[in-house]
């Protein structure tokens, strides 16, 4: 219920959770390197903007608890026109909201979001007063099987950020 009844302050706090483990992992491993920012509109289809040596990532993030029935994500087709833009899926325990596994829909740095062209057109929750979902043209459908398992905070670094 409480996950539920407070989805956007799970949101938040599972985003400020997973930026602190990649800036810690910065601080351990990588010379305190890594810059984060983030968008004061939410219209171009990413949550977090990060920066390692160079390599720059426009990065939504997805969140669903360990157990959790989601089969798909809705992806913005605007995360397609930046460099490196790519999709974190972030499993969580319910209980301890321990992060991982994560799930990583992207291209290597440097190169672009996968093809969104022929994925499924994204349609609104709720109808219109007829009953009516009408498509959302700029969003669509990524099924779980396009994106690849990474188990650890770690390899999420080097998927990131490794040439």
């Amino acid at each position: 219920m409480k996950h539920s009844e407070n989805s956007s302050f799970r949101e938040k706090l599972i985003e400020h959770l997973f930026v602190g483990e990649l800036l810690k992992l910065s601080w351990q491993d990588y010379d305190c390197s890594l810059e984060v920012a983030s968008p004061e509109v939410d219209n171009a289809g990413y949550d977090v903007i990060a920066e390692d040596r160079g390599i720059v990532r426009h990065i939504q993030l997805k969140a669903s608890y360990i157990g959790g029935k989601t089969a798909n994500q809705k992806v913005h087709t605007r995360l397609a026109d930046k460099p490196s833009g790519c999709v974190i899926w972030i499993y969580f325990d319910q209980d301890t909201l321990e992060l991982g596994p994560f799930y990583f829909f992207g291209s290597t740095p440097g190169e672009k979001l996968p093809d969104l062209s022929g994925m499924k057109i994204a349609r609104h929750t709720k109808g219109d007063q007829d009953g009516y979902k009408a498509e959302r043209p700029n969003i669509r459908v990524i099924p779980k099987g396009k994106f690849k398992k990474i188990n650890s905070i770690e390899e999420v670094y080097d998927v990131l950020f490794k040439a």
